[in-house]
């Protein structure tokens, strides 16, 4: 045998343990390929998109979501600003306007909103009249003064 035959047959034995090399990774390649499908399609649950399609219309569905969590946002705002605004806070403390009266008949009624603005209403009871007077607030400060009673109403409205 010469040595030209004996390369050309060592080339073909190189050759052919280089094209089974090649199958073996095409084979290999091509089964992990398929498991990386086969997880595809239970992440997309069946669905012929690949992961690219489905990122992007997940992005989609999510901005949606960040559009619809700012309106959700801003109307609970205005319903905070409402509410802000009613008299939700109220208190009355009853008292004995004049020693020896008894049963505490006067009262002051403080009916207020969150920034301490509303109204305070007193009625004095003595024995033969009745008095009923009305302040107004505006955060908290008063036009006229206010008695220790109506103080006091303010402060239990305001939960201090």
């Amino acid at each position: 045998m010469d040595f030209s035959a004996s390369l050309a047959a060592w080339i073909a034995i190189g050759a052919a343990a280089a094209g089974v090399l090649a199958l073996a990774a095409a084979l290999y390649v091509w089964r992990k390929v398929r498991r990386v499908r086969e997880a595809q399609k239970v992440l997309l649950a069946g669905s012929r998109t690949d992961l690219v399609d489905f990122a992007v219309s997940l992005q989609g569905r999510i901005d949606d979501l960040h559009r619809a969590v700012d309106e959700v946002a801003a109307g609970l705002a205005r319903v905070d600003r409402r509410v802000d605004d009613t008299l939700a806070n109220a208190a009355i403390v009853r008292y004995d306007a004049y020693e020896n009266t008894g049963g505490h008949q006067s009262a002051s009624v403080a009916l207020l909103d969150s920034s301490r603005t509303g109204v305070v209403v007193t009625a004095i009871q003595g024995r033969d009249y009745a008095r009923i007077y009305m302040k107004e607030l505006d955060r908290g400060k008063a036009s006229v003064a206010l008695s220790p009673e109506e103080l006091e109403a303010v402060e239990r409205a305001m939960g201090r």
